[in-house]
C-alpha cells in the first residue's frame, strides 16, 4: 500500500507492507522494519526497535512521544487529477479511507471549500480522521450523515 502523506505541511510518500514501511520526504528515505499494537485509543509503534507512543489529540492531529503532528494521507489515485492540472474540471469524490462512523460533517451542498478545508470527520479505531478536499471548488453533494457508519471507499461528499 502507497500513499502521499503531508506531515506538518511537508510533503511525503509512504508505503507499507510487510512488517516494513519505506517514507520518502524532500529527497530523504527511512526504511525500516515496524510494527503496531493499540491500548486504550493510543498506538505504541516499534520502529527500528524505538517504541513510540502516538495518541490523537481529538482535532485530527496526533501526539507522538510528545510532539503534536498534523498528518494528512491521501491515496495517490485521487491525487492524480490534482499533479495533471484537470482537478478544475472533474472535481473530487471524497471517500472513507477505512470502514467507520461519521461523527462530524463540516460542510453542506452548495458550499464553497478550499483546497485543504475539512469537510468530514471519521472515526474509525478510535481514532478520529477529518476528511480534507484535494481541490479548490462547489459541494456538490453531501452523502455523509452525522452517527452513520461507513464502508472503505464510500463516496461521502462530491466537490466539483
Amino acid at each position: 500500500m502507497t500513499r502521499e502523506t503531508s506531515i506538518n505541511g511537508r510533503p511525503g510518500r509512504i508505503r507499507i507492507g510487510n512488517a516494513r514501511f519505506r517514507y520518502e520526504s524532500n529527497g530523504r528515505v527511512l526504511e525500516q522494519a515496524f510494527s503496531i499494537s493499540t491500548a486504550g485509543g493510543c498506538y505504541s509503534v516499534l520502529i527500528g526497535g524505538r517504541a513510540i507512543r502516538v495518541v490523537p489529540d481529538g482535532s485530527g492531529n496526533f501526539l507522538a512521544d510528545g510532539t503534536t503532528l498534523a498528518v494528512q494521507v491521501f491515496d495517490p489515485r485521487d491525487l492524480r487529477a490534482v499533479e495533471n492540472g484537470s482537478a478544475s474540471h472533474i472535481g473530487q469524490q471524497v471517500r472513507a479511507p477505512m470502514p467507520g462512523k461519521i461523527v462530524r460533517v463540516l460542510v453542506a451542498a452548495g458550499d464553497t471549500v478550499e483546497a485543504g478545508q475539512g469537510l468530514v470527520v471519521v472515526e474509525a479505531m478510535k481514532m478520529q480522521n477529518e476528511m480534507k478536499s484535494l481541490v479548490a471548488g462547489r459541494v456538490t453533494e453531501v452523502r455523509a450523515q452525522t452517527g452513520a457508519t461507513v464502508k472503505a471507499g464510500e463516496v461521502l461528499v462530491v466537490i466539483e
